[in-house]
């Protein structure tokens, strides 16, 4: 889409002046604490979310008198002024969201403690009147990244003859043979390395542990046709963009080896072939005692005041036990151990679960002609591509700068989130009719999530349960995969799946799709049963629609989480970074 310049008047005045005029009405009425003002300022139906500025966490609040109330109390907490349009930032432009014909453009925004961005979405019709806002923290003063003009000198170990050189330096940093890092990072992925990456450029001394041979390994060591079903610019990390000639959906060996680059590039601290295997929390030190153990099977007992969970949001992989599968005379794996299809040519193989790894295996296994069938247990939403799109990077799409899109997809909370992905559905069910028919004359069960809002509604409350069709739907829909429904399945047998009418499919290879532990377990097993009951559900929703403890404080002081998506995993690496300086300085309790 073309974006509108603040030049283009509405009513004989332009946007940008109708923009700045807000903002001045909004500094003016937060300075005096003004809730009758501030309440003018905003429809009945207004949003506000906001991510640590403000409030020191990520606050939604979806109703006027909250809002207003949260306005108030913010600006006696941490004392917000200088609202003003950002010259260098999205400029004010129309534009539909949500519904609702809006003015949409950044400012900028300054606190006691620090500087922000904001997203704001004028109503058009009334512009005085503001339907969204987003306030966004993106550094601490006195704290300010050391990068582009700020890079330090290098006169530490540049032409230091006789002494220690960069990479002598950063082998004594790395072994923290003297010390005990401020936080400790548990996992060396696509999440953990930008949360290691950020603190570093905060000044806090941090560790990521990784179980793997190689940083990258939870990416190189998986199945060898996996490859990302979105595109690249959704999935960057911060700091370092992909390689400009790279393709669109990422191939795994790629993604490996580009995170195992940017470990070193970033002068992220993390020892490979290492594991957390317990923790307690000393309530009286302020600290974590945390065990590791390394690849000799020495241990070591660690004290980071900050333990943060980048494993991902899933633990061990669940093996089910299944009725007479212990008799089967072929190979059994989990989709988390299967690599490729190639030792199978020719052979037959099940598959138990419809999701996305067990789509992607069916696919791999086909090509490599082995005879599939797969066994759907539960209903799955099913996208194509194109249609995904709708919802994956409508923003991404729109020429807009990176940042720019991030605080976009910061600024919606739940409400505005289900209303976006409902309107998505529509259009989704129009552009995957065909392949939908198809798909259920083949007796495949397909929904369109909790409250009909599709895959991604999917992802944010159970983290699976979806495919987005990258061929493997079209090869079910042929009958070039078969598939047969759960409950007319007995049990497996020594040949293989035996089906209630008596028939028995044979097979070589068993593969079973069925998830991962949740990561609430993993906590139990880490941090024991008081600590997860305290924490909770990890993942899904929360009471306020944010994802249940992800990306900030959790009820276990000094525990974080963050996992999922390449892009929430760049948005929220930072939210985190923030959190944790800020109490390292004493900004918040």
């Amino acid at each position: 889409m073309t974006i509108q310049t603040a030049e283009i008047k509405t009513g004989g005045q332009s946007l940008g002046a109708q923009f700045d005029a807000w903002l001045a009405g909004f500094t003016q009425a937060m300075s005096d604490r003004d809730a009758e003002a501030l309440g003018k300022l905003f429809e009945d139906d207004c949003h506000w979310r906001d991510v640590v500025a403000l409030t020191w966490s990520i606050t939604p609040h979806d109703n006027k008198a909250a809002l207003v109330q949260g306005l108030i109390e913010a600006a006696g907490r941490t004392g917000p002024y200088n609202f003003r349009r950002d010259p260098d930032r999205m400029a004010p432009h129309r534009v539909r969201r949500q519904g609702v014909e809006v003015i949409e453009g950044v400012f900028a925004f300054e606190t006691h403690a620090g500087r922000g961005h904001g997203l704001l979405r004028l109503v058009a019709a009334t512009p005085e009147r503001a339907f969204t806002m987003a306030t966004v923290l993106d550094e601490l003063k006195g704290h300010e990244e050391p990068t582009e003009d700020r890079r330090p000198s290098g006169e530490a170990y540049s032409r230091n003859f006789g002494g220690a050189n960069w990479n002598d330096l950063r082998a004594r940093e790395s072994a923290f043979a003297d010390r005990d890092p401020a936080v400790l990072i548990v996992g060396a992925g696509q999440a953990g390395l930008p949360v290691a990456a950020r603190l570093r450029l905060l000044g806090v001394d941090a560790l990521a542990v990784e179980r793997s041979a190689r940083v990258g390994d939870s990416w190189r060591q998986r199945y060898h046709s996996l490859a990302l079903h979105n595109r690249a610019k959704l999935n960057e990390m911060p700091y370092l963009r992909w390689p400009p000639q790279w393709p669109h959906y990422l191939p795994k060996d790629m993604i490996a080896n580009w995170i195992e680059t940017y470990a070193w590039a970033m002068e992220c601290n993390v020892w490979t072939n290492t594991e957390l295997v317990g923790a307690r929390f000393d309530a009286d030190a302020g600290c974590w005692e945390a065990d590791v153990r390394q690849e000799d099977g020495s241990a070591r007992r660690l004290r980071p005041r900050h333990v943060v969970m980048a494993n991902g949001v899933a633990g061990k992989p669940l093996r089910p036990e299944l009725p007479g599968l212990d008799a089967f005379q072929g190979r059994v794996l989990h989709t988390h151990d299967y690599r490729s299809g190639t030792e199978w040519s020719g052979k037959r193989a099940v598959i138990v679960g419809a999701g996305t790894s067990a789509h992607d295996v069916a696919q791999d296994l086909h090509a490599h002609d082995a005879r599939v069938t797969m066994i759907q247990r539960s209903p799955v939403t099913v996208a194509s591509i194109k249609a995904a799109s709708l919802v994956h990077s409508v923003y991404y799409d729109e020429g807009l700068a990176l940042e720019d899109c991030d605080l976009i997809a910061q600024a919606s909370s739940y409400p505005l989130l289900l209303q976006g992905y409902r309107a998505a559905v529509e259009r989704m069910r129009q552009i995957d009719a065909d392949l939908l028919e198809r798909l259920a004359l083949r007796g495949f069960r397909h929904d369109y999530g909790p409250d009909e809002a599709g895959h991604q509604m999917k992802f944010r409350t159970r983290h699976g349960g979806y495919y987005l069709d990258c061929g493997a739907s079209e090869l079910i829909a042929s009958g070039e995969i078969d598939l047969v429904a759960h409950q007319d399945t007995e049990g497996f047998c020594a040949e293989g799946l035996r089906m209630t009418s008596g028939e028995v499919i044979e097979a070589d290879l068993v593969v079973t799709a069925t998830g991962y532990q949740n990561q609430q377990a993993v906590v139990q097993d880490l941090f024991g049963d008081e600590v997860a009951d305290r924490v909770g559900p990890i993942w899904g929703l929360a009471d306020d629609g944010e994802i249940a403890n992800m990306f900030r404080p959790t009820a276990q002081p000094n525990l974080w989480f963050i996992g999922g998506s390449f892009a929430q995993a760049r948005i929220y690496s930072k939210a985190i970074a923030l959190q944790i300086k800020a109490r390292e300085l004493g900004l918040v309790e």
